[in-house]
């Protein structure tokens, strides 16, 4: 009787290049990551996220980008055994954020536009 061990399944990740260092993120995390990245430089603003990553050591690390119109950031594809690190908390957040952005509301008198002096959030580091 043959045992057949089973390999660990590949999982879909992508190398994100940003000053000088390259880090595995999940597939959503990083695309989320330059979408919001894309969003924020065509209004001219900025932020910081953090995100768990994969360094080249293959150790899970926090990485905060700072994400302005200026900042190189590059994602390409990898394929890798190592899980993906969870970001689901991190992505959720840029998407609302993508959303305020691209879909605003109707503003009334004594609220604020995303983005402006008085939305704190905004310009928050997380």
């Amino acid at each position: 009787m043959a045992i057949r061990i089973r390999a660990p399944s590949l999982s879909a990740m992508k190398h994100i290049t940003y000053a000088e260092k390259s880090l595995l993120l999940g597939d959503e995390a990083a695309d989320t990551l330059i979408e919001y990245a894309a969003v924020l430089a065509s209004h001219g603003r900025g932020d910081g996220i953090t995100l768990r990553a994969l360094s080249s050591d293959g150790d899970e690390v926090d990485a905060t980008f700072l994400l302005t119109a200026g900042a190189p950031l590059m994602a390409d594809t990898a394929t890798t055994r190592l899980p993906a690190p969870d970001n689901a908390e991190a992505v959720a957040l840029m998407r609302s954020r993508i959303d305020r952005w691209e879909r605003p509301e109707a503003v009334s008198a004594g609220e604020t536009h995303p983005g402006s002096v008085a939305d704190e959030d905004h310009f928050r580091f997380e």
